[in-house]
């Protein structure tokens, strides 16, 4: 098992099996950082400090203010819908539950789940678009599907988002002490730490990327649920994904 000691809301983890790498996640209410157990203390606060600003960085462009998701949503609308989508406002909302996003065409009004914050840009981009493409097309025909056709992670996010859901229907266990934050492929099969970065020690300058790299038809109402996300039952004035 890997030495670690916590420092206030830091947790530092030591181990033998990295040589070069620095990893940063957040776990629960704490923020974990692994290092090559061969750091001296000097080194050890310095890659402590570099990598808490690096994660506070990503985490700020991917939880974006309500001017800011307004301001990407135009920017996605310009770009893969030729700019003809044109909400009035576009907001985080906590009154999804289980839905993603939600929209109105009648007033342009799109409403983004606050349980995406945090989740990667190219998630985001996705329930962006869609909702985008519901002030379009009301229901999900081909014509729909063929606004979204030119934004390349459609499928990707759609099984992401699925995956979540499914994970937390049924929980996420929790493994051990480990050097490294929880991966892809491990027994809920999808990404569960959105929130981590990875540099180079030997090479402070070359970052890893990340993970940002990287229904019911009614035309007053959209929302886009779980399972893209169809449900077959019904509510007057709402359609659903």
């Amino acid at each position: 098992m890997p030495a670690q000691h916590d420092l206030g809301d830091v947790e530092v983890r030591r181990s033998r099996r990295r040589l070069r790498t620095v990893t940063a996640w957040r776990e629960h209410d704490r923020t974990v950082i692994a290092i090559p157990a061969r750091f001296s203390a000097a080194q050890e606060r310095e890659w402590v400090g570099r990598m808490l600003a690096r994660l506070e960085s990503q985490e700020r462009r991917r939880r974006p203010s309500d001017d800011e998701l307004g301001a990407r949503a135009a920017e996605l609308s310009a770009r893969y819908l030729a700019g003809r989508a044109r909400p009035s406002r576009v907001s985080w909302s906590s009154q999804q539950g289980r839905r993603w996003g939600s929209c109105t065409p009648a007033d342009g009004t799109i409403r983004i789940s606050d349980r995406l914050r945090g989740m990667p840009r190219w998630v985001l981009d996705y329930v962006l678009l869609h909702e985008l493409a519901h002030l379009l097309h009301a229901g999900h025909g081909p014509e729909f599907w063929a606004e979204l056709r030119h934004y390349p992670r459609t499928e990707r996010a759609r099984g992401f988002l699925e995956g979540y859901s499914y994970a937390l229907e049924r929980g996420v266990g929790e493994g051990g002490v480990a050097d490294g934050p929880p991966a892809a492929g491990g027994p809920d099969g999808l990404d569960r730490d959105v929130d981590h970065l990875e540099a180079d020690a030997d090479d402070p300058g070359r970052d890893d990327p990340g993970r940002d790299d990287l229904g019911r038809d009614d035309p007053g109402h959209d929302d886009l649920g779980r399972d893209d996300l169809g449900r077959d039952g019904r509510r007057a004035g709402e359609a659903s994904a």
